[in-house]
């Protein structure tokens, strides 16, 4: 079965400069991985729920901030292992520090028996156009440009 996620891109422009909201993932696996590692705040579309619902649900948990409209729809896009992401982008601001994050758990180190919690998303920040497209998932550099596109912004 194809893995479906659903996340929501948020922007910003300061002083004429577009700025985008990106996501470290947390745990073990993710933590010396920067360039291409980054992502938008997303997850799996539950059975029961839509995509934008979801993406929004996903966006509170994983970034502890509640997402207001109005939204642009973008372009789903298919990432490296299959999975189709759906988006969703709205002009917003945070400070990327005060972030609070959902937490998932897992078993490190492997074959340990131990479990341990950690942060779905370890960091975020705003990054510039160019930025943002080194340091994002190469399958969603296609948001972004989507997104400038749609603003009319560099």
């Amino acid at each position: 079965m194809t893995k479906v996620s659903a996340g929501l891109l948020m922007y910003r422009v300061r002083e004429g400069t577009l700025q985008i909201l990106l996501a470290h993932p947390g745990g073990p696996f993710w933590q010396d991985k920067d360039e291409g590692a980054w992502t938008i705040p997303k997850g799996q579309i539950p059975a029961d729920e839509d995509a934008q619902t979801a993406a929004l649900r996903e966006f509170e948990e994983e970034t502890g901030i509640r997402a207001d409209g109005p939204f642009i729809d973008l372009t789903p896009i298919r990432q490296r292992g299959g999975k189709t992401v759906h988006a969703w982008a709205f002009e917003g601001d945070c400070d990327p520090a005060a972030i609070e994050s959902n937490t998932f758990q897992v078993e490190w180190p492997p074959h340990s028996g131990k479990m341990r919690e950690f942060p779905e998303i370890d960091r975020a920040q705003f990054f510039g156009v160019a930025d943002a497209k080194k340091k994002i998932n190469p399958a969603q550099i296609s948001l972004i440009e989507e997104l400038q596109r749609r603003l009319g912004v560099p």
